[in-house]
C-alpha cells in the first residue's frame, strides 16, 4: 500500500477519524443521490467503514505513549546483551524461533525463524543521531549469505538515513526504529 494512499494514511490516524469520514459520505449521498441511488452512494464508505475498525483494532492493542516512552528510555539506558536478550524474548513471545549468531563480522545478530521462513536481524543501539547505509549492506550481504529472504534492521536509538531507507526498501529489508522498536517489546503474545 502506498505510504500517501487515504487507506494508509486513515491506518495511521486515530480510529474515529474514519468513521467521520463514512458519515459524512452517508450524508453526501443522501443529499447529492436520488433516493434509489442512496445505497449505493452510502456503500461506497464501506472499504473506509473497514479501515476504521483495522485501526480501532491495532490501537486498542497498542500500548499506550506513556508506556512507549518508558521502554526507549530503558533501552537507551541497557547495555548492549540485555538488549539483545529483550530482543530475543519479544520475538520468541511472538513465536519465533530465535538464535544469536556471534561473530564480528556477521552482519547480524540473531536468526529468526517461523514457518520454515528465515529472517537476519541486526539491531543497533548506537547513540549516533542518524545510522547510514554500511549496516543495512552489511546485512544484505549477511543475507544473500545465509539465504534469507528477509532481514530487520533494529535501529534502538537515532534515525535511519533516507539512503539507507531506500536501500532498505530496495532490498526487503525492515527498519525498526523509535516506536515500532518500544512496541515490539512491549507486545505481549
Amino acid at each position: 500500500m502506498a505510504e500517501k494512499s487515504l487507506f494508509a494514511m486513515l491506518l495511521r490516524s486515530p480510529w474515529w477519524i474514519s468513521f467521520v469520514v463514512v458519515g459524512l459520505i452517508v450524508l453526501a449521498a443522501g443529499a447529492l443521490l436520488p433516493k434509489e441511488y442512496f445505497v449505493v452512494g452510502a456503500l461506497a464508505g464501506f472499504p473506509i467503514f473497514v479501515v476504521g475498525c483495522i485501526a480501532a483494532w491495532k490501537q486498542l492493542h497498542a500500548p499506550n505513549p506513556a508506556r512507549v516512552a518508558e521502554m526507549l528510555e530503558a533501552v537507551a539506558s541497557m547495555p548492549w546483551r540485555s538488549f539483545a536478550d529483550t530482543l530475543a524474548s519479544a520475538w520468541a513471545r511472538a513465536g519465533y524461533s530465535v538464535e544469536r549468531i556471534h561473530g564480528n563480522n556477521a552482519g547480524a545478530d540473531m536468526r529468526l525463524t517461523q514457518g520454515g521462513k528465515t529472517t537476519l536481524v541486526s539491531a543497533k543501539r548506537w547513540k549516533a543521531a542518524t545510522h547510514g547505509v554500511e549496516p543495512l549492506r552489511e546485512l544484505h550481504a549477511a543475507m544473500l549469505a545465509s539465504e534469507a529472504p528477509a532481514g530487520v534492521y533494529v535501529a534502538a536509538l537515532g534515525q535511519v538515513s533516507d539512503n539507507a531507507q531506500a536501500f532498505a526498501r530496495e532490498h526487503g529489508i525492515v527498519v525498526l526504529q523509535g516506536d515500532a522498536v518500544a512496541q515490539l517489546l512491549l507486545r505481549q503474545p
